[in-house]
């Protein structure tokens, strides 16, 4: 199992992070945390995602990245199951 977590800015609205989580869950991926900061004079949204899958994190961020709203994600770590247990 690894651990992966993701960077992903994004134009605000109300449906983007249900789009987001829609995206992690058909995929195979669970989410294990989930940070959400919006800059509304900006309409932008900040998204941290945690998740866990065996697949590598590559199939996630193409699909995430084809979310029209989504203008750039960014993986922050990758950790296995064995680095968490230290």
């Amino acid at each position: 199992m690894y651990y992966y977590s993701l960077s992903i800015e994004s134009r605000y609205c109300p449906e983007m992070i249900e789009r987001i989580l829609r995206v992690v869950r058909h995929r195979g991926f669970e989410l294990c945390a989930l940070n959400v900061i919006p800059f509304y004079s900006t309409k932008i949204v900040n998204i941290y995602l945690t998740v866990s899958s065996r697949r590598s994190v590559e199939l996630l961020v193409t699909q995430l990245s084809k979310l029209i709203d989504v203008q750039s994600i960014e993986i922050q770590k990758i950790l296995s199951s064995k680095n968490r247990e230290d």
